[in-house]
């Protein structure tokens, strides 16, 4: 018998069983064939991998949509890792608002209030950007990688061997099939007896293999408790890298809040006035916008006497200015950090603002930047 030979007579056995196996299954569809059932504990076991691999996919997903919200990065991502290449290193979101307000407050000037607080926010933001790239750096090595391992390894042997299973169950049941009518030809002398042992000796060759087909997927089965507890270990690392971030976050904004707590700070030392709150009792978790002419956010529980007393008066008081400010419109008035102008209340003024002079010029002018002097 040559190669040749061989071979066709091989892919005629293959053909044979596969045709075999889709009439087995096609009758049990139909309810004209009986089927093996496997042991309740198998597929209960079969079961736990399914709502393992489903519940898997689903956490890894999103937990790489969390990690990187972008899914045009997302895709960069996966096929430079299937490219077997590194990613172009870009700014993160956080990077680069941080390297924005760092540009815009050296184009405003470090001089002045605004500036200094953009500088403050954007070196801020980018030790954000940095544990955040930390973050994602750690969840992926600690965390996806095993999801994924099992994932795209030990599920697909696991589907593998259930898929090799099923096939051992059919052609046990063909086999069973085939024994049934061989029994019943023998019954009416139709055949010899040669028959039926032939088809009593395949269905014990099946039996064996089916048996031992179904202990090699139990086995594997066996191991998703296994895997879960290595996936508990996983989701701790996850746990600790999320809380070592948002801490490192929180501290990074707990300083840059005392900073730019210090901006507004010379407003409250008057001479010879005193204010009974301090700044801290400000009710906003920004005191940036304090610092703001935009957004005047200064509450009247600071607002210190002499200003009160301004502005409940019809008279005008000199003032000093603590921070370069630009008009915003032709209403306001532009102020030079340092020098000295005149300043008063008209009637329906809004309470953080005051008419300011300055020679032949006049304008509005936010109480948050000046001083009164006596």
């Amino acid at each position: 018998m040559n190669i040749m030979d061989f071979n066709v007579k091989k892919l005629a056995a293959d053909a044979g069983t596969f045709l075999s196996r889709a009439v087995q299954f096609t009758e049990e569809k139909l309810g004209q064939a009986e089927k093996t059932e496997l042991d309740a504990h198998l597929e209960n076991l079969l079961s736990k991998a399914e709502c393992t691999k489903l519940w898997t996919e689903k956490i890894m997903k999103q937990t790489e949509v969390l990690l990187q919200p972008n899914p045009n990065a997302r895709i960069e991502e996966f096929v430079y890792e299937k490219l077997d290449r590194k990613a172009p290193s870009r700014m993160n979101n956080p990077e680069l608002l941080g390297q924005y307000m760092i540009d815009a407050g050296n184009e405003f000037g470090p001089g002045t209030a605004y500036g200094n607080a953009l500088i403050k926010c954007g070196e801020t933001q980018k030790r954000i950007g940095t544990a955040d790239r930390e973050l994602i750096q750690t969840s992926a090595i600690n965390f996806l990688t095993p999801l994924r391992n099992f994932i795209e390894g030990d599920y697909k042997t696991i589907t593998k061997e259930r898929k090799l299973l099923q096939n051992k169950r059919l052609d046990l049941d063909a086999a069973k099939t085939r024994l049934k009518k061989a029994k019943v030809a023998e019954a009416r002398a139709a055949i010899w007896a040669e028959e039926v042992t032939k088809s009593e000796q395949e269905v014990r060759i099946t039996q064996s293999e089916f048996d031992r087909q179904a202990e090699i997927t139990r086995l594997l089965l066996e191991g998703i408790s296994s895997t879960h507890a290595h996936h508990l270990r996983c989701l701790n690392d996850f746990v600790e890298a999320q809380m070592t971030y948002y801490a490192q976050c929180y501290q990074y904004m707990l300083d840059l809040q005392k900073q730019l707590g210090s901006f507004p700070s010379t407003f409250l030392s008057n001479n010879n006035q005193s204010s009974t709150t301090p700044v801290q009792s400000v009710s906003t978790p920004s005191v940036l916008a304090s610092a703001s002419a935009s957004l005047p956010s200064v509450s009247n529980s600071i607002v210190t006497s002499g200003l009160s007393e301004l502005k409940s008066s019809s008279g005008s008081r000199k003032a000093r200015v603590l921070y370069d400010y630009d008009a915003a419109n032709s209403s306001e008035l532009s102020l030079l950090a340092d020098e000295v102008i005149t300043v008063y209340s008209i009637p329906g003024m809004d309470s953080d603002w005051l008419m300011g002079e300055r020679g032949n010029q006049k304008g509005k002018v936010p109480i948050t930047y000046l001083e009164l002097l006596n």
